[in-house]
């Protein structure tokens, strides 16, 4: 369960860094809000996905309430989920 949230995690980072590095670019230098529509709602869906899974993750392996805050602060910031994934790995070994 920890791998998967950590591959979601990673998925989840990268489709950020696509939304703010490369659709928002496209829609407002160039006039492709379609870029956004797309990536948006998919960066949309896996970080729901990502809280989603979270919560059960903080459940099945008793995480402490300021762990799990952390790594649901950690998918606001850019690069983020990949500084907790390191975290992640260790608690998965």
């Amino acid at each position: 369960m920890i791998r998967t949230l950590r591959i979601l995690g990673n998925v989840e980072g990268v489709s950020y860094l696509l939304l703010l590095g490369v659709a928002m670019p496209l829609k407002y230098a160039f006039g492709l809000p379609l870029a956004v529509k797309i990536v948006g709602m998919a960066h949309g869906v896996l970080f729901l996905a990502y809280c989603a899974l979270l919560v059960p993750c903080l459940r099945k392996f008793k995480w402490k309430m300021g762990f799990g805050l952390y790594l649901f602060l950690a998918t606001l910031i850019p690069f983020g989920t990949f500084v907790t994934d390191r975290k992640l790995k260790d608690l998965e070994s």
